[in-house]
């Protein structure tokens, strides 16, 4: 039996995608966006990306993603857009997503947070999609109010704050293992973002 004992030694620090600013996010784990602006932030984790991305969103939801808005921010034709029919495939369909590393970024549309056992499942899929398939996949689980989902990477909540004439949006790291808490002013359009921490 191999025993592992604990040093201070320093550990490389995680490959993450650079999305806007001082948002970073770790490659091949599970994070969470939450807030009523958390799919204007998907877009902009997707815009980071190269490639194609799977939204998963649930069957019974009547609300879509439209293109036209969509394009604002990223191109729409990127997306694949599953739709399971059950609740229990929600996250079944992201695992399996994950586990292929098919694609970069894959996202699903939740109607309630996870619990910590689904959550560690998911953090599993996405390393072993990194070590077996073409990409180092990232899954961002969009939840509603506050979040709340036990064991993600990082949660991150995104309110609009716009004023006359300009768009802007309040952006909050809620948690995160490496990071404090963090509260910025997002403003401008794609290619031109310009962040302010509170």
């Amino acid at each position: 039996m191999t025993a592992h004992l604990l040093d201070r030694r320093h550990h490389a620090a995680r490959p993450a995608l650079p999305v806007l600013g001082d948002m970073a996010l770790p490659l091949a784990r599970l994070h969470e966006a939450c807030g009523p602006a958390r799919h204007t932030l998907a877009m902009l984790v997707a815009a980071a990306t190269r490639g194609p991305v799977f939204w998963i969103t649930p069957a019974w939801l009547g609300d879509r993603l439209n293109p036209d808005g969509m394009a604002a921010f990223v191109d729409p034709g990127r997306f694949t857009f599953l739709t399971p029919t059950r609740p229990e495939d929600l996250l079944w369909t992201l695992e399996e997503v994950l586990r292929s590393g098919t694609v970069p970024l894959a996202v699903a549309d939740l109607p309630d947070a996870p619990s910590m056992t689904p959550v560690r499942r998911l953090h599993l899929a996405a390393e072993t999609g990194a070590q077996t398939g073409p990409h180092t996949p990232l899954g961002l689980i969009l939840t509603p109010g506050d979040g709340g989902a036990a064991g993600v990477e990082t949660r991150w909540h995104m309110a609009p704050a716009h004023e006359t004439a300009r768009h802007g949006w309040t952006l909050s790291r809620l948690r995160a293992r490496t990071a404090p808490q963090a509260t910025w002013q997002l403003n401008g359009a794609p290619g031109r973002w310009r962040m302010t921490r509170m």
